[in-house]
């Protein structure tokens, strides 16, 4: 759909590379891989190297230090954020039964399920969404009670109707920029053509949230594996970013809210000029996002943040 969207705004057939991440080949879970830029990499490189123009990635995986040469050149609207539950007989998390076995391969997924329901047995898992949603209905010993996944995901794939519970944020924070795209591109001027294409897509108050969250997971110097949610919108001329911090765990947590006040107007609703040279920053709405991520991180790290989870190991 992006890219049918991309085409019709630049008036040229849009060609799909595809490119297979270390990420895709590797079976380990996310944090044994590393977790950050394993799904990434070959994607960046076949970018630098020319042999594509632009590259969309999942934006939850996308590491949030800068790479010399690359922007973001547009971040499309965000589709659905939240986390689900798929399990066995239509179960949700509060009425699995005591000691399922409930699969993921995320660390903060983990914190969460085991803060909302300490008797669970966590397995960590991997694969493509079809072979996990195959043990919840499989038998034997690698079936499972239940997993969590990316509503987005499962959206994306048609899978929907595996779905038995939508989990809110305050049961299932999301990982900073769940559901939402990245579309980067080199850092030079763009064609005309690229850059009608990357307006056409562009949505700001999706760019704005996702920057307020990846700014706070880039100030706590967390990885992308790291037990840590957040959640930002834009109302007005506000900037809302609610972040949580987990024990790994479960045991513990922190919640903290900050708003920022957007410097000139209020936030619109429609998209920019999504300059790559720029990443927009060059708007007021996403400076103000950023600087949000800078106060939440400020606040979880004065209310003790280091000492309930692994940070200190940048994106």
């Amino acid at each position: 759909m992006t890219a049918g969207r991309m085409a019709a705004a630049a008036g040229v057939p849009v060609e799909l590379v595809r490119i297979e991440s270390d990420g895709d080949r590797m079976t380990g879970s996310l944090a044994s891989l590393g977790g950050t830029g394993v799904f990434v990499s070959a994607l960046r490189d076949a970018l630098l190297a020319g042999r594509c123009d632009a590259i969309v990635h999942s934006l939850k995986d996308l590491p949030t230090a800068p790479v010399e040469g690359l922007v973001l050149g547009a971040v499309p609207e965000r589709e659905d954020p939240r986390d689900a539950l798929c399990a066995r007989d239509g179960r949700t998390l509060a009425t699995l039964p005591a000691g399922a076995r409930v699969g993921t391969g995320s660390p903060r997924r983990r914190a969460a399920l085991l803060a909302a329901r300490p008797d669970l047995e966590i397995v960590d898992i991997r694969g493509n969404i079809d072979t996990r949603l195959r043990r919840v209905t499989e038998e034997g010993d690698s079936a499972l009670d239940a997993i969590v996944l990316a509503v987005s995901g499962l959206s994306r794939l048609g899978r929907t109707e595996a779905i038995t519970e939508l989990l809110d944020f305050d049961v299932s924070p999301h990982a900073p920029g769940q559901g939402a795209l990245a579309i980067e591109v080199r850092d030079e001027e763009p064609s005309d053509e690229l850059r009608a294409a990357l307006a056409a897509v562009e949505h700001t108050p999706t760019r704005a949230a996702i920057t307020a969250e990846r700014s706070l997971l880039a100030a706590l110097e967390a990885g992308c594996a790291a037990p840590i949610g957040a959640t930002a919108s834009t109302a007005g001329d506000e900037v809302v970013l609610r972040g949580v911090v987990f024990a790994t765990d479960g045991s513990a947590s922190l919640v903290r809210e900050v708003r920022e006040r957007v410097g000139n107007g209020s936030i619109g609703g429609g998209r920019h000029s999504a300059d790559p040279q720029y990443g927009g920053r060059e708007l007021p709405v996403v400076e103000a996002a950023f600087h949000c991520g800078s106060l939440l991180a400020d606040a979880l790290l004065g209310a003790g943040a280091a000492d309930l989870a692994p940070l200190g190991a940048p994106s």
